[in-house]
This record gives structure tokens, sequence and C-alpha cells, in this order.
């Protein structure tokens, strides 16, 4: 039984390229330096409600005492925007973009402890503006 992964075989595409969105190609501008907008495809989210621990709330109280950096909400706010951007890229590349420009973040407290938080911004696929081959991360 031979395990080598198989070399492609066909001399052409067998299917659509399938873009997908690399973290690089998202902006909070609306244009891209290089590349033109071929395709708007809409708004697209991430979304996701976390809330705080009851451990971390007690550490975090006894940390504004002394003051400065709430390290454990600093930590849980971080990796909340993180998830939410994943998420929107998800989105995005599952409606075939390959950019989101004008991203954004906001954050509502949802009830005392929950806070949601979204990351948005419009989908679109660009292509190179020096007329070579269209972007694919």
């Amino acid at each position: 039984m031979n395990n080598d992964p198989l070399a492609p075989r066909a001399p052409y595409d067998v299917s659509p390229p399938r873009y997908s969105v690399a973290h690089h190609m998202v902006t909070t501008a609306f244009e891209m330096p290089g590349f033109r907008i071929a395709q708007n495809l809409g708004v697209v989210r991430g979304i996701v409600v976390r809330s705080r621990n009851v451990f971390v709330n007690i550490g975090a109280a006894l940390q504004t005492l002394v003051g400065g950096n709430i390290v454990a909400w600093t930590r849980l706010c971080e990796q909340t925007r993180a998830d939410a951007f994943e998420i929107m890229i998800q989105h995005a590349t599952e409606l075939g973009a390959n950019a989101i420009i004008g991203a954004r973040y906001d954050a509502t407290e949802i009830s005392s402890g929950a806070t949601e938080v979204l990351a948005y911004g419009t989908a679109v696929i660009v292509e190179p503006t020096d007329g070579g081959e269209s972007y694919r991360s």
C-alpha cells in the first residue's frame, strides 16, 4: 500500500478556484492598495457572546485594588475579539470572498457580566491591479 500524497494529474483546473480570506487581506480601509474590487459580496459578521468567569472576576477585583492593567479581563477581551474576527473571516470565505474591507468591531453589554462582541465588514473579491493572476490564499 502506497501512502504517498497523490500528485495533481489534470493539466487544467478541474473546478473553479475557491477563494479564502487571509488575515492580511482584512482592512479597516475601503480599498486595498495594489488591488481593485471586482465584486462586492455584502456584509459579513462574526458574533461572540462571552461571560466572565467567577474566578477571573475575583482575581480582577483584587487587581483593581492596586491599579494598572487587569490582565485577566484584557486576555478575555482579546480572545473574544479574536474569536469574532475568525468567525467573520469564515463567513466571508463561505460567500467566496478573498478580502474584507471596512472591518470594524462593536461591543454591547447584554446583561451584567455578559458581553456581545461583533466583528463586521464588507466581503469582496479583489484582483491585483498589475494584471497578474488573481489572489488566492
